[in-house]
């Protein structure tokens, strides 16, 4: 029979799309990386999805979050993305965390910000696409030792060419410097493996005076960035979580 999944179900088959459906993904981060992936999920069949975020859609968003429209401004960004997920599969199982992930030696912000509030062991997989150091780490620990399956982002911004992104443990990658912060951080808390998508193109430097602070809900300093390489970003990241959930690949090279 027909369905909205149909198409996806040809190329996985019916028990991986059952698989699917019965999975729960958590993604942190529903930004430039994390929308896109949250919204590959969605059309995909996984049918319950946690988003994490405490941020609001604002101007600056515009040129790469697909949750970002004149419209949505000044709306929560998990409000916007569960309200779109519902619209494209009205039987998925949105979980909305309004807050941001920290942990325990970050806890800095407010009582409600903190990893405490986040069981990992009831996920099949956690996706971690923020942007502080601290939290990605603490998300990568505790998904561990969760036995949990996790995969990162690492820096999308000032890259323009998204030919250059990859799939790779992390103390394989080079070139990206969060990459190597977060292999050191990862090594001194003996964590040997980690998935990540990097990028191995050099960083742009961004324009002298082009850069514009009002209308932006920015709080830190603000790399330059693209409709493209944040998006693919999460599409590979996507396609990842999907493949592991399944055990469907087909990453046999053509000889």
């Amino acid at each position: 029979m027909t369905n909205q999944f149909s198409r996806t179900a040809l190329l996985f088959g019916k028990d991986a799309m059952e698989k699917l459906e019965k999975s729960r993904v958590a993604v942190f981060g529903i930004g430039g990386v994390g929308g896109y992936v949250v919204e590959a999920l969605v059309r995909s069949g996984v049918g319950t999805i946690d988003i994490i975020d405490n941020d609001k859609v604002c101007l600056s968003n515009l040129n790469r979050q697909i949750i970002a429209t004149h419209k949505t401004m000044g709306r929560f960004k998990t409000e916007v993305m569960k309200e779109r997920a519902l619209e494209i599969n009205p039987e998925v199982n949105i979980i909305e965390h309004r807050c941001f992930y920290l942990p325990k030696e970050a806890k800095s912000r407010d009582e409600f910000e903190n990893n405490e509030d986040f069981d990992f062991s009831v996920y099949d997989y956690v996706v971690d696409a923020i942007d502080t150091v601290s939290g990605k780490i603490g998300i990568i620990v505790q998904a561990k030792e969760s036995n949990t399956p996790v995969i990162s982002s690492m820096g999308a911004g000032n890259k323009i060419n998204p030919t250059m992104l990859e799939v790779a443990d992390i103390y394989e990658t080079k070139v990206c410097p969060l990459a190597k912060v977060m292999r050191k951080e990862l090594k001194k808390r003996g964590i040997r493996s980690l998935k990540c998508v990097y990028s191995t193109e050099k960083a742009l430097t961004p324009k002298e005076g082009s850069k514009n602070t009002e209308n932006t809900c920015e709080r830190k300093s603000i790399p330059g960035s693209t409709s493209f390489v944040p998006s693919v970003a999460g599409l590979i990241i996507a396609s990842e979580v999907i493949k592991d959930i399944t055990n469907v690949r087909n990453d046999i090279p053509v000889v």
